[in-house]
Order: C-alpha cells, then sequence, then structure tokens
C-alpha cells in the first residue's frame, strides 16, 4: 500500500511540476502607456494662458505597445500651489486664494477597437464666470492590461 501511495505522489508532483512549463507561457505587457502634449497640435503647452468665455481644442497623443483602452482629462485649480509627480516646468503663479466659482472637469472616454495609437481631441468651453487664476490640466491614459501614464501642466485662466 506504501508502495502505491509513493508512486502516486510522484506521478502527481511530475504532473504539477509539467503544468508549470514555458511551454504556454503567455506574453506580459511590462510597458505602460505614453501620453504626450509636447507636439505640434499639442495643447495646452505648459504655461498657457485661457481667456474665460472662449472654446479651446485640447489635445494629447497617445500610445502603447499592445492595446490602448481609456483616457481622461482633469481640469482643477492651483490656487493653493500644490504640484503633480511629472510636471517639469513651473510657471509664474498668482498669490494664493480661496476658490468660488473654479472650473472643475474630469471627463473620462473609452479607445474603441484596441489600436496603439490616439489622438485625444477634447472640446473645451471656459465660462465667463469662472474664477481666474491658477489650474492645472491633467491627462491619464489607461492601456487594455491596466498600466497607467499621466502628465500634467501649469495653466492659467484670465479674463
Amino acid at each position: 500500500m506504501k508502495l502505491v501511495f509513493k508512486y502516486n505522489y510522484i506521478i502527481l508532483l511530475l504532473f504539477l511540476l509539467g503544468a508549470c512549463s514555458d511551454s504556454d507561457s503567455v506574453d506580459i505587457d511590462e510597458e505602460k502607456p505614453t501620453i504626450t502634449i509636447n507636439y505640434d497640435d499639442g495643447f495646452p503647452q505648459a504655461c498657457e494662458v485661457l481667456q474665460r468665455g472662449e472654446t479651446y481644442v485640447f489635445k494629447a497623443l497617445v500610445t502603447d505597445n499592445q492595446a490602448l483602452a481609456a483616457y481622461s482629462i482633469d481640469i482643477h485649480n492651483n490656487f493653493d500651489h500644490h504640484t503633480h509627480d511629472d510636471q517639469e516646468e513651473s510657471c509664474v503663479l498668482d498669490d494664493e486664494k480661496e476658490a468660488v466659482n473654479p472650473l472643475t472637469i474630469l471627463e473620462n472616454y473609452n479607445i474603441e477597437d484596441g489600436v496603439m495609437s490616439y489622438e485625444i481631441n477634447i472640446t473645451v468651453s471656459i465660462p465667463s464666470d469662472v474664477d481666474t487664476g491658477d489650474y492645472h490640466c491633467a491627462y491619464s491614459v489607461t492601456d487594455e492590461t491596466g498600466w497607467q501614464s499621466r502628465t500634467s501642466v501649469d495653466i492659467k485662466i484670465v479674463e
């Protein structure tokens, strides 16, 4: 009886080791998507000045090695002079202040068909009654496997 148990144990062990072989390995996506506004049509660029009451087309270029899935835009006030870890350029900021009627935009979009390159193109109207001052514009992109990248820039809204 012990001999049968010993052989069953060895067969089970060999089966488990065979199940872990590399012959059925899957390619794992280890690359984050990229996102940039640093091209001719990218908007807004760092330190861009926007007018209240005007409409702008915000653009960024996103790419991935396999397939893109979604993106978002986040525009929020920077009246407290906070920063984001991906900002490269610093702009001249107004004095700190309390928000009364700040512009806040947070929108999410899907990218269909699993494309590897996509240009974000979002029309943004700046209401004429929002607080003027310092803002951040942040773009985010996610690929189909869940990797995410983001970039943000300082912008200013004026009268």
